[in-house]
């Protein structure tokens, strides 16, 4: 694919304005994506890898149930629930529209992605010893500061290893994106829309240029997965 078009015609569609607005869209969308993912997977991965409480497993199976729905089902559904049912329009109606905006982009990303960010948290945690954070409490640390200042210290390869392939994830999403923020050229076009246009119009440089950077992404992410995460059960 890579090799497919010369590396004039490669260099000429990267510099295109339309597929540079994807690039960066695309870099922003998953960015904030990635950062609400850290938001909600690490106290909850803390909590289901640490506690036992009632509800856990129904919790554990609603964290992970984005992992089972086909990524367009998941677009339909909250497609539905932004744009008809009454929470989405009173966010609507106070400014927040996810519909056919980037800001769906950003949503979408996210309900799909958090579940693995939160295997990959629970399972790092799980192999951190909690001994650890009982010996700071005896030196006079609280919960809170035994979790800052020695766990999630200890859970830095995790943080990075899950917060690449979520961030890496996000850029390559398309089914659910596609459902709820659409495809329009200049305003939601993230790469996978723009490879998606570009062979729908028959512009195949345009749409290898942006599969290679899909493909570039791609390897470099796993590399620092495989090098950070190594051997840890997800």
């Amino acid at each position: 694919m890579v090799s497919h078009s010369p590396p004039e015609a490669l260099l000429a569609a990267l510099r295109s304005e339309e597929i540079q607005f994807a690039i960066a869209l695309s870099l922003k969308t998953s960015l904030a994506s990635t950062i609400l993912c850290l938001a909600v997977a690490v106290p909850a991965a803390y909590a289901l890898a640490r506690y036992d409480f009632f509800g856990k497993t129904v919790a554990n199976t609603l964290l992970d149930m984005p992992l089972a729905l086909p990524p367009l089902v998941a677009g339909v559904g909250l497609l539905l629930f932004f744009g008809v049912s009454i929470p989405g329009r009173d966010l609507a109606e106070a400014g927040l529209v996810f519909v056919f905006t980037p800001l769906g982009i950003v949503v979408a990303q996210f309900f799909v992605n958090m579940p693995f960010m939160v295997r990959v948290m629970r399972s790092t945690f799980e192999g951190i010893s909690p001994r650890y954070e009982h010996v700071a409490k005896t030196l006079g640390c609280s919960d809170a500061q035994a979790l800052w200042r020695v766990t999630l210290p200890m859970a830095t390869n995790g943080l990075i290893a899950g917060s690449v392939i979520t961030w890496s994830k996000g850029i390559g999403e398309f089914g659910a994106v596609l459902m709820l923020a659409g495809a329009t050229r200049m305003k939601t076009e993230t790469l996978p829309t723009s490879l998606f246009l570009n062979m729908s119009c028959g512009k195949l440089d345009e749409a290898i240029a942006v599969a290679t950077i899909l493909i570039m992404i791609s390897i470099f992410s796993l590399y620092v997965f495989e090098r950070r995460v190594g051997g840890l059960r997800l």
